[in-house]
Formats: C-alpha cells, sequence, structure tokens
C-alpha cells in the first residue's frame, strides 16, 4: 500500500538513492556494494560551484568482502560526485578500517566511533550503516528459507515479526516458537 496522498501541493527539490548489492564470489567470499547518490531537480548553487539540475551532489560507494561468518576482509571506498572536490574524496581511504569488524556483532557502534564528527563522512558513514542488512539479504538468497538444519534460522529474533515469541514463528517457523513472550 502506498503513502496516503500529500495534503498540500508541493514540488520536489532532492531525491536521494540508495543501491545495494551483494554478491557471492568464486572464492567463497562475498562482496556487498552501496552507492548513494543525491541529485537535485533545480539548478543547485553551491559555494564550489553551480551544479546543474539532474547533476549528482554525490555519488558515493562503498564495497566490503565478508565471509560467511560476516567478518570483513576487505573494504573500499569511493568518491565520484562531491560538493568539495579534492577535499570530501580525501576521506576515502579511511574506510579500510572497516576491515576487521563484524557485521552483525558491534559493527554499527563501531562505525560510529571510528568515523565521529570530522573523522569520516557523513554520507559514506550513512551508506556504511546499511551494510548489515543487505549481507543478511544477500546470504538469504544461498540458504533456502525452509532450511531444517538443526540451527536456528538466521533471520529468527532479527524484527518484530521474527521475534521467538511471534505468531508468525509459531506459523512458519513452529520448531523455534517460544511460546508467550514472559511478562
Amino acid at each position: 500500500m502506498p503513502l496516503p496522498p500529500p495534503t498540500a501541493r508541493r514540488t520536489r527539490m532532492h531525491v536521494r538513492s540508495v543501491e545495494l548489492c551483494g554478491y557471492k564470489r568464486s572464492d567463497g567470499c562475498w562482496d556487498v556494494e552501496a552507492r548513494l547518490t543525491d541529485v537535485k531537480d533545480h539548478d543547485y548553487p553551491l559555494s564550489s560551484g553551480l551544479r546543474q539540475r539532474g547533476e549528482p551532489v554525490h555519488d558515493m560507494w562503498v564495497r566490503v568482502t565478508i565471509d560467511r561468518q560476516m567478518n570483513v576482509l576487505d573494504a573500499v571506498a569511493c568518491t565520484d560526485a562531491m560538493p568539495y572536490v579534492g577535499y570530501c574524496d580525501r576521506i576515502t581511504p579511511d574506510y579500510t578500517r572497516l576491515v576487521g569488524l563484524n557485521l552483525f556483532h558491534g559493527f554499527r557502534t563501531a562505525v560510529k566511533n571510528l568515523f565521529r564528527s570530522t573523522h569520516g563522512c557523513s554520507h559514506l558513514s550513512e551508506l556504511v550503516m546499511y551494510l548489515p542488512t543487505a549481507a543478511l539479504q544477500t546470504f538469504a538468497s544461498d540458504v533456502p528459507d525452509s532450511d531444517d538444519s538443526g540451527h536456528k534460522p538466521y533471520q529468527l529474533d532479527r524484527c518484530h515479526a521474527l521475534e521467538s515469541h511471534s505468531d508468525a514463528v509459531r506459523r512458519y517457523y513452529p520448531r523455534w516458537y517460544r511460546g508467550q513472550k514472559p511478562g
């Protein structure tokens, strides 16, 4: 169901697009790539120069290579469009500091600590925050949803709908249903 119609006339001013792609590699690892673009629907004057309507203000990329345990083995970032050429893009090499982190264990907190304030690019850091769920969805493409290997399915207890005490788990994963939520 789409959003309800707006209650007033409006003019679109800005479009931010985020695209995430997951890849299974031939070496047994996985790549997750994320891209963020910001585009204005009008000519946009910046102190660094005019951006023409439709020309990206930001076009930024991040790629991590991970193993099956979600450990970051390699990381790279690049900035193809930015407001301050030669300045904004100086920080991209710092995103190799993601190497050694685990996407599922303390990742977002570590990113906030590593790239807080002026230690990173706010746009790249925001983009990096999408990586754990994109990795999860990438792995989901390789593991049958109904896999009954004896291990708890990875998607359980990661959102409200699939909490161990939920009706959805009772219906679709009865083996892992834990009854009424305490309290």
